[in-house]
């Protein structure tokens, strides 16, 4: 019979890579990540990963943006409300260009 062996696995990084990682990241923040990977050479997602571990990373605040594709479908219906002769309650589903080309053909139609 074969005896078994134990594997024993060796930590990805040792004590003194995780402190440098660490110092550096308190240093430096989140802009400082690719020169913390190249100090303990590891790549910048490792590092991130192990910061997460460690309980130390705080991730980035990603800016709040909002498309500006002209008025909301909501604006564009109290607009073809107004210069319809019907009620367009139905129009809920209809995308923002149908609605903006109705608007468009009630618009001409009064101002003839």
């Amino acid at each position: 019979m074969a005896e078994t062996a134990t594997a024993t696995k060796s930590p990805n990084y040792t004590d003194e890579m995780v402190e440098t990682a660490i110092s550096m990241y308190q240093d430096l923040g989140n802009e400082g990540l690719e020169a913390i990977a190249e100090a303990v050479g590891k790549n910048v997602r490792s590092v991130r990963s192990k910061l997460v571990r460690e309980g130390i990373y705080v991730a980035s605040e990603k800016p709040a943006t909002r498309k500006n594709d002209g008025p909301t479908k909501k604006e564009l219906l109290i607009q073809l409300e107004a210069v319809s002769p019907f009620e367009v309650t139905g129009f809920m589903g209809a995308t923002k260009s149908a609605l903006t080309q109705l608007i468009g053909h009630f618009s001409i139609e009064n101002a003839d």
